[in-house]
């Protein structure tokens, strides 16, 4: 949706609540410029969620890309999105002008703490996690079909695709 931009150094006691935030997480991180942070977030539906941190002159933004536009099932694609977005905390999904997916969030500088930063990330690792095979299978059923059957047919595995299952014995 948005990457850092100038103007936003985010330099102060928000960048460093980030950085301690992250440093007791384990978690590994780019920084591109103070106050701006690249973390890569682990699971295991979604194997993993690139999430920006980016402290502004007043708010902290939060982003991480969720997937690309849905190929079919428009509707129901974000519908299902839209019914999660009112029950999720700190982030919700949003559409860039493409039409792909992200969580994205934003936290006034006052709030940002280790433990703001600890349960935000949890968030955005939950509902990207939680959220990613049933939002694929239904805007991607067809181009999941395609692969599964083409996979099948020249003997590659399908392990990867196994969330999905259930759409290979499906007509497509």
């Amino acid at each position: 949706m948005t990457s850092p931009g100038p103007g936003q150094d985010g330099a102060g006691p928000a960048a460093k609540a980030i950085e301690a935030a992250l440093a007791d997480l384990g978690l590994r991180y780019e920084s591109p410029r103070p106050g701006a942070y690249l973390v890569r977030l682990e699971g295991q539906h979604k194997l993993a969620t690139m999430t920006w941190l980016i402290a502004g002159p007043h708010s902290l933004h939060v982003e991480a890309f969720f997937c690309r536009q849905p190929d079919e099932n428009h509707a129901a694609f974000y519908r299902f999105l839209l019914e999660r977005s009112g029950r999720m905390y700190g982030v919700h999904f949003a559409l860039d002008r493409a039409g792909d997916v992200y969580l994205v969030g934003r936290l006034p500088l006052a709030a940002v703490a280790p433990d703001e930063i600890d349960r935000l990330l949890g968030c955005v690792l939950s509902y990207s996690d939680e959220n990613f095979d049933q939002a694929l299978m239904i805007g991607f059923a067809s181009s999941i079909r395609r692969e599964w059957a083409w996979r099948r047919k020249r003997g590659e595995s399908t392990a990867n695709l196994r969330a999905f299952a259930r759409l290979a014995d499906e007509p497509g």
